[in-house]
């Protein structure tokens, strides 16, 4: 019985492991999904105010804006 109790135990401290395992991993995914969010909205508004800054001074010199190649 003292065995079986200990064979129980050790199979139940693998699993735990694994479970613990797959959660850390799991959240590290997750943090890193998020920070590549952060890091596009962060060039996505500094691409918005680089418009922004550009219409501007184009509106001050009453000139249309076009696109140049």
């Amino acid at each position: 019985v003292q065995t079986l109790l200990q064979q129980m135990q050790d199979k139940f401290q693998t699993m735990s492991d694994q479970i613990i395992g797959r959660i850390i991993f799991l959240n590290s995914c997750e943090l890193d999904d998020m920070s590549c969010r952060i890091d596009d909205l962060e060039k996505n508004i500094a691409d918005l105010m680089t418009q922004a800054g550009v219409e501007e001074l184009e509106g001050e010199n009453k000139t249309p804006a076009t696109n140049k190649s």
